[in-house]
């Protein structure tokens, strides 16, 4: 999905879905069907000059929801299994992290945080959220184990869930 600009009303919004003001907001990288924000990419620096390398992550509760769904029900455990026995996946995840990287030098180098993506890539799968996230906005095929969480989830962006996710 391509990257837009976010409005007031998209700030407004992911504020509301995160409880908190939104930072260093360069755009939505993926939409509800219904047009409100799920993925927003940030900098790679904050305004506080902190490193920040989660470059996508989650906004929408519903998608939030699902994911803490998966991973309490030891998706992660699973896929990290996978990771070391099926090399096709493991170097699809490898792949994934470069990309990750090398959408974020767009933004910018930060020092500290080159060479660390999200979610545990390369060789680990720590986070689903943030992996589901770099999915949605990098669009299938580019992140496998973000790939396999989005298609076991309970949740979809094509199916609006905005005003039952509170």
């Amino acid at each position: 999905m391509p990257l837009t600009p976010a409005s007031e009303a998209d700030l407004a919004e992911m504020a509301r879905q995160l409880g908190r003001p939104m930072r260093n907001v360069v755009g939505i990288a993926s939409r509800c069907v219904c047009g409100n924000p799920v993925v927003v990419q940030t900098e790679p620096r904050l305004d506080d000059g902190t490193p920040f390398p989660t470059m996508f992550y989650l906004t929408h509760r519903a998608a939030t929801a699902s994911m803490s769904r998966l991973e309490a029900g030891q998706l992660m455990v699973e896929l990290q299994g996978r990771l070391a026995v099926e090399p096709e996946l493991a170097a699809s995840y490898q792949a994934a992290h470069e990309a990750y990287l090398a959408e974020r030098a767009r933004l910018g180098e930060v020092a500290e945080i080159a060479g660390i993506s999200a979610g545990g890539m390369p060789t680990r799968v720590k986070c689903l959220h943030a992996l589901a996230a770099h999915s949605l906005a990098a669009g299938p095929g580019v992140n496998p184990i973000g790939d396999i969480a989005l298609a076991l989830a309970d949740w979809s962006p094509q199916v609006c869930a905005c005003s039952s996710d509170y």
